[in-house]
């Protein structure tokens, strides 16, 4: 049983965030705690409340995003869950507020964000709405229920933050569901360590937490015992220990959460003419009118795709990108009829469009109609496709493969253009095999963009493509100067296994529906045609095999997130002495 927790004002709630340092991206979950004024022994249900020990609130749950969850309770040394009997949408706000949130937009039964642990701490709670504690809402008494935890209430609040409101500086470790032990972060000079402490850094206002267990990344660790004073450019120049899989492993994984300054970008941007604030025509700000008040215009389409939406996306904090439009004559519903920017090409990083690329003030757009302006459809949630790059270095082997063996695969351009000019159906292709595995660690499902009615059929092969590319293979130069492709089309998406305690969706068996759910992975044996680079024309050296290219995750796939290739270097490909080196990106 985990002790109380430090009496310090915050929020509750786990964000997904990012860490992206110079060899890998880590993925973070971060606990935030509140403290109320809670009575010492169990109130009577009317709600009265007298001083004494602390209760703390937070979200859990998953798959969810930071402003919803199940909620629990921390109240007699326990944590525990709210029954969703006589539940209200009143109930959600009060706790809510508790958790730093101005107010609710809706709450969930019936356990939506998975069965917690522990007791059942509230049942038949009833709030007005304006009460300032949980405290001061009706229930049957602290521990009275009779529901099981497949009654667990959640809430969903609104993605807007009490103005004010501070968050405590906690850390956790979780290495399950239920399962915690937190703990403050103090000065520089005072640091706490969590469960194993050599594998966890932090420093003054810097929160920092393990990755909870359904975020575990793959691949080597790389840092040990940071220790930066925080003046440094990079991690890599504050001292650190190596480590052995023994010392640290991934359910031990660092992240932070950071403040970040608030800019406005959201002020010069607007959607007009959809079905929802997640979908229209983009419309920027041009300046001020002659009357004074901003004037708008629109982006020429020419050249406009998922990079470009998904930074309009982040721009107007709508998430991520599900397509980027070229046309949009259905959403014709503005008076804003002129191109104000043309030539816009985004990297996908940026926070703003006018960060990236564009014509300035030379508007240069050749359909200029507003049928050809630019549009977005946004998504609160996405996938996040990551290769396991251990795999790849492990199964990687050298094939001499027959001629006479290839033909379905030469129909499906598995293979070099110099293939075309083979003796067939004599010789052999010198093949790079390998298997992959690809797992969806993001939010959303991995689904294909089209649906079965345009899946293509391959005759030869006997099977449905849902997408054209679903992975690119390069062999690379040391410098960087392809030698060698290969690419995978996606004959066969599914959820070949996945975590415990998530469920498989996909499956091609029967013509079923493809893609990758939340938390499960798709693998790609190397004993299937087409896995593999076709190396015939590569001679003898050291080489760069990189696994991704622009699409696995991003691009060919709506609301999927951006991820570098994965790069493993090979040397003496000609007889492959190993595959080394690969690491996550």
């Amino acid at each position: 049983m985990p002790p109380p927790f430090p009496p310090r004002l915050g929020a509750a709630m786990r964000t997904p965030c990012v860490v992206q340092g110079q060899r890998k991206l880590l993925l973070c979950s971060v606990w935030l705690w509140v403290s109320v004024v809670a009575q010492t022994s169990p109130p009577a249900p009317t709600g009265q409340s007298q001083p004494g020990s602390k209760l703390q609130f937070r979200l859990a749950g998953y798959p969810r995003k930071h402003n919803e969850g199940r909620i629990e309770v921390f109240y007699n040394h326990e944590w525990g869950t709210i029954c969703d009997d006589d539940f209200t949408l009143a109930n959600a706000q009060v706790l809510c507020r508790h958790l730093g949130f101005v107010t609710a937009t809706g709450w969930t039964h019936s356990a939506k964000y998975g069965k917690g642990v522990g007791r059942i701490w509230l049942d038949n709670v009833n709030c007005g709405g304006s009460e300032k504690s949980i405290l001061d809402c009706k229930s049957r008494g602290w521990g009275n229920s009779d529901c099981t935890h497949e009654e667990d209430a959640g809430v969903v609040c609104r993605d807007e933050r009490i103005p004010g409101f501070v968050d405590s500086n906690v850390i956790e470790v979780r290495a399950g569901e239920g399962v915690s032990s937190p703990a403050p972060v103090g000065p520089p000079e005072q640091r706490w360590g969590v469960a194993s402490p050599e594998c966890c850094f932090s420093s003054a206002r810097r929160l920092l937490s393990r990755a909870c267990m359904k975020h575990q990344r793959m691949g080597p660790i790389h840092l040990n015992e940071v220790q930066c004073t925080g003046s440094e450019k990079s991690l890599w120049s504050c001292p650190y220990k190596n480590i052995t899989e023994e010392d640290c492993k991934h359910s031990e994984d660092a992240g932070i959460r950071c403040n970040i300054p608030y800019m406005g970008y959201e002020t010069t941007i607007r959607l007009s003419g959809g079905r929802s604030r997640f979908e229209g025509r983009v419309e920027v700000e041009l300046g001020a009118g002659s009357n004074g008040t901003p004037k708008w215009g629109l982006i020429c389409g020419e050249g406009w795709g998922t990079l470009e939406a998904t930074v309009a996306c982040r721009q107007l904090g709508l998430g991520f990108a599900n397509h980027g439009l070229q046309e949009t004559w259905y959403w014709d519903a503005s008076n804003v009829t002129e191109m104000g920017l043309s030539g816009v090409k985004c990297s996908g990083h940026e926070m703003s469009l006018s960060q990236c690329q564009n014509h300035g003030t030379n508007v240069n757009c050749k359909r200029t109609g507003t049928r050809f302006a630019a549009g977005v459809i946004c998504s609160e949630t996405a996938s996040d496709l990551l290769l396991h790059a251990p795999l790849v270095q492990e199964t990687a082997y050298i094939e001499d493969r027959p001629l006479h063996m290839l033909y379905c695969a030469a129909e499906e351009n598995c293979l070099a253009s110099s293939s075309r000019k083979a003796n067939w159906p004599y010789g052999h292709r010198r093949l790079l095999r390998f298997s992959s595995q690809i797992h969806n660690n993001g939010r959303a499902d991995f689904r294909p963009k089209a649906g079965r009615h345009s899946w293509v059929w391959h005759e030869c092969h006997g099977h449905y493509h849902s997408m054209d590319i679903f992975t690119h293979y390069d062999i690379l130069t040391p410098n960087g100067t392809k030698v060698a492709e290969g690419h995978k089309a996606s004959f066969c998406l599914e959820d070949t296994e996945c975590q415990e305690g998530m469920q498989r969706h996909f499956a091609c068996a029967n013509f079923g529906e493809q893609g990758v759910s939340v938390g499960c992975w798709d693998t790609y044996r190397h004993d299937i045609d087409c896995q593999w680079v076709d190396i015939t024309d590569v001679q003898p050296g050291s080489y760069i095999f990189q696994v991704g290219g622009g699409r696995l995750g991003g691009g060919a796939v709506a609301g999927s997130r951006q991820r570098q290739p994965v790069p493993c270097h090979c040397p003496g490909l000609a007889s492959l002495a190993g595959v080394r080196g690969a690491a996550a990106p």
